[in-house]
Order: structure tokens, then sequence, then C-alpha cells
């Protein structure tokens, strides 16, 4: 696996922003679960659950955010690419 840089995240952001500049609400409960998860109050199948109902139904979103995750977790799409994992 790479390694990480914060320009990754910073941009990630930037995308998740965009994508969601009408819709305020989305971009700050993502990061509400981000600070959860952060603060371990929720896990890592409870910030994948999260963050694929969030972005339900934007496949580049849900499965950039595989870039994030710890080795061994992974999010995958239903064939259709619409619905949580």
């Amino acid at each position: 696996m790479r390694e990480l840089r914060v320009e990754d995240a910073l941009q990630y952001l930037d995308q998740v922003k965009m994508e969601f500049g009408d819709r305020p609400h989305i971009y700050n409960e993502f990061l509400d679960i981000m600070k959860n998860f952060k603060s371990q109050q929720i896990d890592t199948p409870g910030v994948i659950r999260s963050v694929s109902n969030l972005f339900m139904g934007n496949k580049k979103l849900v499965l950039g955010f595989n870039t994030f995750l710890p080795e061994g977790y992974k999010i995958e799409l239903p064939l259709d690419g619409n619905g949580p994992p």
C-alpha cells in the first residue's frame, strides 16, 4: 500500500465538497463521521457503512474512500454500483 499524504486527504475533501456543493449538510455529515472515527466513537466497519450510505449512488467517492482504509478493509459495490456494500 502506498503511503498517504496530507494532499491526498485534502484532495478527497475537495472532491466531496465540490460534489455536494449544493447540499452542504452532506459534506458536514461526512466531517462528523470522520471526527467520530478519529475519536474512536465508531470503528472501521462503522465508518465504511456510514460513508457508503452517505455517498450512495456516487461510485467515485465511495470507492475513493478505500485509499484511507486500513489494510484488510475495502469497500466493494454491488454490480449496479449504486447500493451500499
